[in-house]
C-alpha cells in the first residue's frame, strides 16, 4: 500500500511540474518552421517577420510582442527564393485593421520591389499600441497577403491569465488530492496504527 502511495505521490508531483513549467513538458527542440507563429504564407512562399530594438535589446527578436515603444528594426526574411524575384513591399498601419478609421493612419510604407538578398527591412517609431503590419506582393490579392498584429508596450491579459491558470489548477489538484488523502479511511487508521505501536 506504501508503493502504492508513493507511485501516486510521485505522479502527482510530476503533473504539478507539468503544469507549473509547461515549456519543460513540451519538446522545442528544432522547432518546425510551420509551427514558428512569425511564419506566414505569402500566397504558396513563406515569409519571416521579426522586430528589433537594438537601443534596448542587441539581440532580442520578437514577432508580435513588443515591449517598448520606440524606434524599431522590422525585418521580413523571404524564406523561399521565388518571392526574391517578385516586388514585395510591407504596410503599417495603426491599429488592429478591423476600424476603417484606423486602416487610414500608415505609419510606414515601403513601396514593391525586389529584394535579391531576401530580406525586406525597414526602421519606424512605435508608440504604444496595436499596429498592423501587411506584406504586400503584386502577385497575390489581399486574401493572400500574411498580417502581423503587432502589440506595442502592452499587456496581452490572456497569455498572463494563462499562464497564472496551469499553475493555479495544479495547486487546486493537489490540494483537493491531500484533502482526500486526509480524509481517507485507509489512512486515518494508518496513523491510528502508528501512534499506537
Amino acid at each position: 500500500m506504501i508503493r502504492h502511495m508513493i507511485g501516486t505521490g510521485l505522479t502527482v508531483l510530476l503533473l504539478v511540474a507539468a503544469l507549473s513549467h509547461p515549456g519543460i513538458a513540451m519538446a522545442h527542440g528544432g522547432a518546425d518552421m510551420e509551427q514558428d507563429p512569425c511564419m506566414r504564407l505569402a500566397g504558396e512562399n513563406m515569409v519571416h517577420f521579426s522586430a528589433y530594438q537594438p537601443q534596448y535589446e542587441i539581440k532580442e527578436q520578437y514577432c508580435t510582442e513588443i515591449p517598448q515603444e520606440g524606434d524599431t528594426f522590422l525585418v521580413v526574411d523571404l524564406v523561399d527564393p521565388t518571392l526574391r524575384n517578385e516586388p514585395v513591399g510591407m504596410r503599417v498601419v495603426k491599429g488592429n485593421g478591423r476600424n476603417a478609421a484606423d486602416d487610414q493612419i500608415i505609419v510606414a510604407d515601403v513601396r514593391p520591389s525586389t529584394h535579391p538578398d531576401g530580406v525586406l527591412r525597414s526602421e519606424i517609431r512605435l508608440d504604444e499600441g496595436l499596429y498592423t503590419v501587411t506584406i504586400a506582393s503584386e502577385k497575390y490579392n489581399s486574401t493572400g497577403r500574411p498580417q502581423y498584429l503587432l502589440r506595442v508596450q502592452m499587456v496581452d491579459y490572456q497569455k498572463l491569465v494563462l499562464s497564472i491558470a496551469g499553475p493555479l489548477i495544479g495547486l487546486l489538484f493537489v490540494g483537493w488530492l491531500a484533502y482526500r488523502l486526509i480524509r481517507s479511511k485507509w489512512l486515518q487508521r494508518w496513523w491510528t496504527a502508528a501512534l499506537s505501536s
